[in-house]
């Protein structure tokens, strides 16, 4: 390595631009090496990097960029090991990095690793996120996720976030709205030749990447957190009660107005006018009716049920009057409660969207109608409390109804959010089409799929299976284990961390392990170094008992908990520590694991897939039962006759 990095510390200098080209490109391979990177670093090799980008002109650009993304590479992979600080970087490198963002026209492999660098920057110091700030403008970030190349999208969105989680409350606020405002109304692309219609058609097959198309995990999982970021500066409205006596009191008297604005008076005296005001509030929905506020002190949904329903009165006037007065006119038994509905399905929203909850490491799982819309919380409110009044007539609910109604209506939200609508008029669309008998319908089909004959007979047969089809499972969790399976290190610096792949021999006797590159895949079983007998592992451990998790105590999120396991082996000094992509990769590797260690699985999973196989296996065995009721016991066995003296003669049959 020492000589290795000789040799191209000086190859690095040559005044050939050949074996300089050469040197710098064999650099950005070898730089992975922690080894090696000590040795380039030790000579300051890092230094004559900055200097390379810190001298270079357009020219030199634009004559070879190859040269320069070979630079960049290398010391980005060189600065990965956390050999030298970051904050060591002068300003001049930085504006140079931010400069190839910055630029209209660039090299779409300098750009995606300047992107690369600068998120860094903004992650490891305050400093330089404020230098970075500076230098690099929104509006040239929301381009770059409007180019074709999707790994420079990946990248702009990573610094993207990376500045918007390192900045303060107030400018995470104001950039957020900005970003909202930038992604919700995407420009056209179309020229002043263009008709408006032509426009309009354009505007709307130009959305961004993912309302459209589907996107790779890095990507989900940074438009995952930027969903749940800006969701959640809802949170403080969610967790804050109304204060009677503050001037919010007034929200609420205007929703009484805006409802019966033809039946309020002024001349009348004040009790007279305090009786009426109580009876409309309670035509409303209000539960203390002399007193509303009393309704919203609950946390959560707290103000932000408030927010919503003075958002739906001032937005769609007529369907917040239709809504209230056409209950009004209904028994009172069979009236839908306004408030109270709109508080509840406040917090219902409030769930479904997760609000309050950190963004987890690992989640992925964005909605596209996120970033077609403004207002998602308020917007969708409105379209949800008219489907909850549609829902409450087709149900023909009383109060007594209310839990269920609002268990429907939940199950409507949840199954449409589920198809990933990419507009609120799509949403707005299929919910409604999603009516109480169609949700009758669903619950019906999967209540067949899921229910089995409970008849003992039955119940005797599945325990008989089960050995042969968990043997089954076995199998298939030890062959998957032999595939293999790539997972990430996560470091709190930075997501898109190294990648390792772990594989099973095929005589199920060694585990291998080792570092893979990132478009590696399945990786031959020669290729990963390290090695594990597997009659040295001494336990398998999960969630937060395994090392990794202990020693960021505090720190890890219900998810990561839900996805780390460890085995430990030799007399358990050591262990070898993995966070499972999803929950099935988890659920196949501690099964498989417990296969080795010669324990009983204890996946979700395998419980999942066994009922599947006994399902199917029962179904198969009594295909000709099919309408033929199964006794709960056997038919009893005759009688032995009083005598067997009888017989049946052949030969004389056959005469």
């Amino acid at each position: 390595n020492g000589r290795c990095a000789e040799d191209l510390y000086k190859g690095i200098q040559s005044s050939d631009s050949g074996v300089r080209c050469d040197s710098l490109k064999q650099l950005a391979s070898v730089s992975t090496d922690v080894t090696f990177a000590q040795e380039f670093i030790s000579r300051d090799g890092h230094t004559l990097l900055v200097k390379i980008v810190e001298e270079a002109n357009e020219s030199q650009l634009f004559m070879a960029p190859v040269i320069m993304t070979h630079t960049l590479t290398s010391f980005m992979e060189l600065m990965d090991h956390g050999i030298v600080s970051w904050e060591n970087l002068s300003s001049v490198f930085i504006k140079k990095i931010a400069s190839f963002v910055n630029a209209k026209v660039g090299d779409a492999s300098i750009q995606q690793v300047s992107l690369d660098i600068l998120e860094s920057m903004v992650l490891s110091s305050h400093s330089l996120f404020l230098q970075v700030k500076h230098e690099i403008t929104l509006e040239r970030l929301i381009t770059h996720l409007q180019v074709t190349n999707q790994q420079i999208q990946t990248k702009a969105m990573a610094l993207l976030m990376a500045l918007l989680q390192t900045a303060g409350d107030a400018d995470r606020q104001v950039r957020l709205q900005s970003v909202s405002v930038c992604l919700t109304h995407p420009p056209s692309p179309s020229t002043h030749t263009h008709t408006h219609s032509q426009r309009e058609r354009e505007r709307k097959t130009d959305r961004y990447f993912f309302l459209s198309g589907s996107v790779g995990d890095e990507m989900a999982h940074y438009l995952y957190v930027l969903q749940s970021v800006t969701l959640n500066h809802l949170e403080p409205r969610m967790r804050t009660p109304l204060d009677c006596y503050s001037p919010q009191r007034d929200i609420l008297h205007g929703l009484r107005q805006a409802a019966f604005e033809t039946e309020s008076d002024n001349s009348l005296s004040t009790e007279r006018r305090r009786s009426l005001c109580a009876k409309e509030f309670k035509k409303l929905g209000f539960s203390n009716n002399s007193n509303p506020g009393q309704d919203l002190v609950r946390t959560p949904p707290g103000l932000l049920a408030l927010d919503t329903m003075f958002y739906f009165a001032s937005r769609y006037p007529d369907a917040y009057s239709r809504f209230v007065l056409e209950n009004s006119s209904r028994e009172d038994k069979h009236e839908c409660p306004f408030a109270r509905s709109s508080i509840q399905l406040t917090l219902i929203l409030c769930d479904i969207l997760r609000i309050g909850e950190p963004p987890s490491e690992t989640g992925s799982n964005y909605h596209p109608i996120f970033f077609s819309q403004d207002r998602l919380m308020d917007e969708l409110f409105c379209v949800c409390i008219q489907l909850l009044n549609k829902t409450w007539k087709e149900m023909r609910a009383t109060q007594e109804d209310f839990d269920k109604v609002m268990q429907v209506v939940r199950e409507q939200i949840t199954r449409t959010l589920s198809t990933k609508p990419t507009s609120l008029e799509l949403f707005k669309n299929k919910v409604n089409a999603l009516n109480y008998s169609e949700i009758l319908k669903l619950r019906q089909t999967e209540r067949l799929h899921q229910e089995e004959t409970l008849a003992p007979p039955v119940l005797e047969l599945k325990e008989r299976l089960k050995p042969e089809l968990l043997e089954l499972i076995r199998q298939q969790r030890l062959n998957r284990l032999c595939q293999g399976t790539l997972f990430r290190k996560i470091s709190s610096r930075r997501r898109q961390d190294k990648l390792w792949y772990c594989r099973l021999s095929p005589n199920h006797k060694v585990l291998h392990y080792g570092d893979v590159e990132e478009d590696t895949d399945n990786p031959p079983i020669e290729t990963l170094q390290e090695k594990i007998p597997v009659a040295d592992i001494k336990a398998l451990l999960t969630g937060k008992d395994c090392p990794h998790m202990k020693e960021n105590k505090g720190k890890q999120t219900k998810e990561v908990l839900d996805l780390a396991f460890s085995i430990t082996y030799d007399v358990e000094e050591y262990s070898l520590n993995f966070i499972a992509s999803s929950r099935t990769d988890f659920c196949l590797w501690t099964d498989g694991l417990s296969v080795l260690l010669g324990r009983d699985m204890s996946s979700e999973s395998m419980r999942s897939e066994l009922e599947i196989l006994l399902s199917m296996e029962i179904k198969l065995r009594l295909l000709d039962l099919e309408n033929v009721p199964i006794p709960d016991s056997a038919p009893p066995v005759p009688k032995p006759p009083s005598n067997y003296n009888f017989c049946y003669d052949f030969s004389q049959a056959e005469q």
